[in-house]
């Protein structure tokens, strides 16, 4: 956004400067000519009257004090003096190439002023190969022509003038440009920075940062744009603390009542007559599930709020660790885990974030694992990520179910257990540490659980 302010603001700024500069350096050009072919025109017309002198007679003294006059002025101004008689031939040239004597009727100037007509313009000379402007006037006495006077006046000169008006204007389009574009460029930062911060501060709460807030500056509309968005953030944060907060509030208080519920149906176990037994059961079985249900809730609670910082962690030891203390439970089920590390692996996360998500897919892995099979856990470092695998031997899943199992309170095909929860919790516990986590297919049979970690 910045980068098109900055080029309309240039837009308009050399637009603004095309409109006035170059009226102005055309004007400047034209003007410049007109007030040269005017001194040159009065400089020929003085120069014809001194010249009727030396055009009436036929003796050459006349025409002395003429040429001197004439060859001071050429060289005081680099112009050209030719005077002629009527049969166009010269009396006087101030150009020491050409001899005097030399016929110039054929000049299309010279014919029209021994015409009686002022004749001025520019044109090409071959010979010396530029242009010159020439005024060509008739030298006349009580009404009869005598001959002419040409002054040729050389336009480099001219030229170059008109050519350092216009680098003098473009010097000073480009300094207005220079400024234009920085008093632009500020404007536009005035702007655009207010709005990164919005849009800084959006990118964080999509993230998942309910506390991010945007700072209201810049201008009044953008202010208000940041005060939507921060009124909007609070809001949003209120509401998902309040729903945490009673997710989390009534499984700790449903735990104990179910606690006390299960005990006096246990203890009813003894004055049940055998008919009743299958129904008590059921009912035990119930409330047993109803708890595990709770403890997910709980632990989900948990782990949306958890606010733990990442640290450099060494995923291979936490492994060895924790499969070491799920050994007893897994020999207990006639279940093997296998454990493998490629080279020395560290992540940034939280320990504690890590444990219990490899704690769930333990749990996971050991409900579908059949007895005599082995669950491997193994971690592995590649170009991007850091990969943790918890492969099982069970039944496995199809593709639409390894999407649907990270969805709150799914359970798979014949899974009597479990609160559906598990697998929720461990995608968003993964996701507070900025990972991924997917399930694949193994192998040969069973689910492979990739948790994928940035490494540190």
């Amino acid at each position: 956004m910045t980068n098109r302010l900055l080029l309309g603001y240039a837009a308009i700024t050399v637009l603004v400067l095309v409109i006035l500069e170059i009226p102005l350096g055309i004007t400047y050009a034209r003007n410049e000519r007109q007030d040269l072919t005017t001194k040159v025109e009065r400089d020929a017309v003085a120069m014809a009257s001194l010249a009727q002198d030396a055009l009436e007679g036929t003796s050459p003294a006349p025409v002395r004090p003429v040429r001197r006059l004439a060859e001071d002025y050429a060289a005081e101004s680099d112009g050209r003096v030719v005077v002629v008689r009527l049969d166009g031939r010269a009396v006087i040239d101030t150009s020491p190439e050409f001899p005097e004597g030399r016929n110039f009727s054929t000049r299309p100037e010279v014919a029209e002023a021994l015409g009686g007509q002022v004749a001025t313009g520019v044109r090409s000379s071959e010979t010396l190969g530029a242009s010159l402007l020439y005024v060509a006037v008739p030298v006349a006495s009580q009404g009869q022509i005598l001959g002419a006077v040409r002054i040729t006046y050389p336009t480099s000169a001219l030229d170059s003038r008109i050519r350092r008006y216009w680098l003098v204007l473009a010097a000073i389009a480009g300094v207005v440009l220079a400024a234009a574009a920085v008093s632009g460029l500020a404007i536009a930062r005035s702007v655009t920075r207010p709005l990164q911060d919005v849009e800084r501060a959006a990118e964080a709460l999509g993230r998942g940062d309910l506390a991010a807030r945007a700072p209201a500056s810049g201008p009044e509309e953008v202010r208000d744009l940041a005060r939507v968005v921060n009124e909007t953030a609070a809001r949003l944060e209120a509401l998902l603390h309040s729903q945490e907060a009673f997710v989390a509030d009534a499984s700790h208080q449903l735990r104990t009542p179910l606690t006390a519920l299960r005990l006096r149906l246990e203890n009813l176990e003894a004055d049940v007559p055998p008919s009743g037994r299958p129904s008590l059961e059921g009912a035990v079985a119930e409330v047993e599930r109803l708890s595990r249900l709770v403890e997910g809730l709980l632990a989900l609670a948990r782990s949306d709020a958890s606010e733990e910082t990442g640290e450099r962690l060494d995923l291979g030891t936490l492994v060895e660790g924790r499969a070491e203390a799920w050994s007893a439970l897994a020999e207990e089920r006639g279940v093997r885990l296998e454990t493998s590390r490629d080279g020395s692996v560290i992540v940034r996360a939280a320990p504690a974030r890590v444990e219990q998500v490899l704690d769930n897919l333990l749990a996971n892995a050991l409900e579908v694992s059949p007895e005599g099979g082995t669950i491997r856990i193994g971690t592995s470092r590649g170009r991007e990520w850091v990969e943790l695998h918890v492969v099982d031997e069970g039944p496995g899943l199809t593709a639409e179910e390894r999407e649907r199992a990270f969805d709150r309170f799914w359970r798979g095909r014949g899974s009597a257990e479990g609160s559906g929860l598990g697998l929720a919790i461990v995608k968003r516990l993964v996701a507070a540490d900025d990972g991924r986590v997917e399930l694949r297919a193994a192998d040969r049979q069973g689910i492979d659980a990739v948790v994928q970690l940035h490494p540190s």
